[in-house]
């Protein structure tokens, strides 16, 4: 025994101490495979079958789900109702995404500036409403453009100003950012503003000696430093971008402007718990999911290829 010490081999115990880390990963890979895994998989197989229907559809063996091949992409790609409700989606996003991200980091430049007061309980006011559910959100500001409801609406009538409708039309599009826009700044403005806390103190005493001021040393020093954070917030906006439903979906009953397949969740919703047909809903969530993918992983490349050809040059 000793002399397998020595040279090395195998020691009491060892396999205990090789197998330990894989024992520590058993509980987030089994919530892995249990709740993410195996519910894509399940989507996948329900997309590939259909129901067949004999004769009336009565009785016992009537109804039989069967192989359906591709059928139900096919039919999902070539859904009208689908590409408009990704065409407001996208429409709906190039209002939010730039407008949050812009508003985040113009909070996150101001918080950290020299002369702030008062900036933990600014940071927390600003953040605060990340913490509310979308779906209380979206009733909240939904009661707040019903005119009939409206504080706003009433003090504009006694000003002698007519209000917009922002439950109808094109303002319809301003009034689900606005939603967004409230709730998701905060998020993004902790990302930066913790970027922006990151950077050596070293590097604003310099830039202080060269005669810099506060406006070129955030846009020469902060911005492009806290850019990486940028990226990442970003890409969160435009994942969150393309999964909207709940302030659509709670917004429904107040307009009329507002179809039940108005995004492309609202559709899967639809196909699945009213239609009864969760195979094409299936197949349309997995090629919305294979979408997102595509764009995520899209643009991840594009960043870090820059950035490679950005450190070489």
């Amino acid at each position: 025994m000793a002399s397998d010490l020595r040279r090395g081999g195998p020691r009491p115990g060892g396999w205990r101490v090789r197998g330990a880390p894989y024992a520590f990963l058993l509980p987030a890979i089994a919530l892995f495979a249990l709740f993410f895994a195996l519910p894509i998989g399940y989507a996948l197989y329900l997309s590939l079958r259909k129901v067949e229907v004999k004769g009336l559809g009565l009785g016992s063996g009537a109804r039989q789900e069967v192989w359906a091949g591709l059928s139900n992409y096919t039919a999902a790609l070539s859904d009208s109702e689908l590409l408009a409700s990704a065409l407001r989606v996208l429409g709906y996003g190039a209002i939010v995404v730039p407008s949050m991200l812009g508003l985040a980091l113009v909070l996150a430049l101001m918080l950290d500036a020299e002369r702030t007061r008062l900036g933990g309980f600014s940071r927390l006011a600003i953040f605060l409403p990340y913490a509310v559910p979308g779906v209380i959100a979206a009733l909240m500001w939904g009661f707040l453009y019903l005119p009939d409801v409206s504080p706003f609406h009433y003090l504009l009538d006694r000003a002698g100003v007519l209000a917009p409708d922002l439950l109808d039309g094109g303002p319809l599009y301003v009034a689900l950012a606005n939603i967004a826009l409230w709730g998701g700044t905060g998020f993004n403005m902790i990302v930066i503003y913790t970027s922006l806390r990151s950077i050596p103190v070293e590097i604003y005493e310099a830039a202080r000696l060269d005669g810099a001021t506060q406006l070129q040393t955030a846009l020469r020093i902060k911005i492009p430093i806290v850019a990486p954070s940028l990226v990442l917030t970003f890409f969160f906006s435009i994942i969150a971008t393309l999964q909207v439903f709940s302030e659509p979906t709670t917004l429904k009953p107040l307009t009329n402007s507002l179809s039940t397949t108005w995004s492309p969740l609202m559709k899967v919703y639809q196909d699945a718990f009213v239609k009864n047909d969760i195979y094409s809903a299936a197949a349309t969530s997995v090629v919305i999911a294979a979408i997102t993918l595509v764009l995520s992983f899209g643009f991840l490349k594009t960043v870090g290829s820059r950035s490679s050809r950005g450190e070489t040059q």
